[in-house]
């Protein structure tokens, strides 16, 4: 059954997936974002990170792929949505150019007659850096499958 299956599964990490300028520029374009500090290098250059940084909400939307990764394998379900977060910290900001990834640990399933609310515990890594990006705390629905 999917409930015990995620109950009981290991931590697991997603690949690593980088922060670029191209995926940040077109990020500033999708969500008209445009502050310097994450587009413009001789800005950022002069500011407390040192140069260009990802956006967090950038940083938080990479979940979506991330937990493909980690929840591949994974039957007895026809679709899943994001149903939100009850915790999100954006520790610490993340270059651009740098890779992060996820490890996702399941923190709790709360059983409905057609769905199951996943909580994850979340925390988004960088490479090379022993602070994280973010932690968060989110919950995403899987309905079940029919028969």
């Amino acid at each position: 059954m999917l409930a015990d299956d995620l109950r009981t599964m290991a931590p697991r990490e997603s690949d690593w997936f980088t922060l670029d300028a191209r995926r940040v520029k077109a990020f500033a374009d999708a969500t008209d974002d445009w502050q310097d500090i994450h587009l413009d290098a001789e800005f950022a250059s002069k500011t407390p990170f040192g140069g260009t940084i990802a956006h967090g909400f950038l940083t938080l939307s990479m979940l979506s792929a991330m937990s493909y990764q980690v929840t591949k394998g994974l039957t007895g379900f026809s679709s899943s949505v994001n149903y939100g977060f009850d915790r999100v910290r954006f520790v610490s900001p993340v270059r651009v150019g740098r890779r992060v990834r996820g490890r996702f640990s399941v923190a709790g399933v709360d059983e409905g007659e057609s769905w199951l609310d996943v909580h994850w515990d979340v925390e988004v890594e960088k490479e090379g850096e022993t602070r994280p990006a973010l932690v968060a705390n989110w919950i995403t629905r899987f309905y079940l499958a029919e028969g």
